[in-house]
């Protein structure tokens, strides 16, 4: 199989993965966050492909769940902007943890774990405060307070929550994952080297 078509198979598997892990938070959180966002690993197939294929795959992978969102059905849009910002522009954010690929797999290739977690660790960081701001904005120009509290302080404790406990999460599971499976995750990684 060539490097396209590989990249292309992979993306395609790794943002469904992502898509059905989403489906199961949302369908569990939904009444906690009723306006979208809930606690989630859905983050961690983008993460991955972002170590594997760097930008582009991480990019491509979460630009690839936003519009899986959108085309099933399951996105909440009120209106076409808070759409792109909410969906479209913030789950391809998350793949600018690709920005590590190469220090991520340079550490677990080295068999220094630590150095490895700890790149991974702020490049789901970014990724995640990168999408952590779309929701903060779209919330407070789309999106209204509730109890008369200020409409920028509700969409930080709202999108706030469930943001910083999905990046805990996910940060948990990956370094879990390479912690495990370090060998198998960095084999033949393709992003820039």
């Amino acid at each position: 199989m060539n490097k396209k078509t590989l990249f292309l198979v992979e993306v395609a598997i790794f943002a469904a993965l992502a898509f059905l892990l989403d489906l199961v938070s949302n369908f569990i959180f939904s009444r906690i966050w009723p306006q979208g966002g809930s606690v989630s690993i859905a983050m961690v197939p983008v993460f991955l492909m972002a170590y594997r294929w760097g930008l582009k795959g991480g990019l491509t992978t979460g630009f690839l769940l936003g519009l899986l969102q959108v085309v099933s059905g399951t996105a909440w849009i009120g209106h076409p902007v808070q759409g792109f910002i909410d969906y479209f522009l913030a789950f391809t954010v998350v793949g600018f943890a690709g920005v590590f690929a190469k220090q991520v797999t340079e550490g677990y290739r080295e068999g220094n774990k630590g150095r490895g977690a700890a790149y991974a660790t702020i490049g789901m960081f970014i990724g995640s405060f990168l999408r952590f701001l779309c929701h903060y904005v779209s919330g407070i120009v789309f999106f209204g307070s509730e109890n008369g509290q200020p409409v920028a302080i509700f969409s930080l404790t709202y999108n706030g929550t469930y943001m910083l406990a999905s990046f805990v999460l996910c940060t948990a599971v990956l370094i879990l994952l390479y912690s495990a499976a370090s060998r198998v995750l960095i084999k033949n990684v393709h992003h820039a080297k």
